[in-house]
């Protein structure tokens, strides 16, 4: 409201001036009590842990013509065991939209259920959409025990 008087020319600015102050008050002081807030339920950040190399078990405890998910520092890693006996590793996780893979017996093969994408025992993509072949890992066993290292 602004009339020809000085006066209330003058409360007019004061008012807005201290609606200004009052609004830029409450709204630091929500800021203050909401980034705590807020800092808190956010979960730190953590660094992945690097494994090179993960102990799978005895070679005798894994039957032949199976497949099974090895937790390989905080990814799966499938373990096959041929029909031969022959041990290969490969990612667990489908080149596609990174679903977890399994063996299919029945297939002979790797198989992803998310798209129907199909892998061979040497890791290559067959059929369905995976864009590339799985990445593979280096088996070694020693004595009776089975590991499962990085391929270098």
């Amino acid at each position: 409201m602004t009339t020809t008087d000085g006066l209330n020319t003058v409360n007019v600015k004061k008012r807005d001036f201290l609606k200004w102050i009052l609004s830029g008050g409450l709204v630091a002081f929500v800021g203050s009590v909401l980034y705590p807030v807020l800092a808190y339920l956010k979960p730190p950040s953590q660094s992945e842990v690097e494994v090179s190399s993960v102990k799978v078990g005895k070679l005798t405890d894994i039957p032949k013509d199976s497949g099974q998910i090895v937790k390989f520092g905080s990814k799966p890693v499938i373990l096959i065991r041929t029909v031969a006996g022959d041990l290969r590793a490969f990612s667990a996780t489908c080149t596609h939209l990174d679903c977890t893979v399994q063996y299919r017996k029945d297939f002979g093969a790797i198989w992803c259920a998310c798209h129907n994408g199909k892998y061979d025992l040497m890791g290559h993509n067959i059929s369905g959409p995976p864009p590339r072949p799985l990445n593979e890992y280096r088996v070694v066993v020693q004595g009776e025990e089975v590991f499962v290292s990085k391929n270098t």
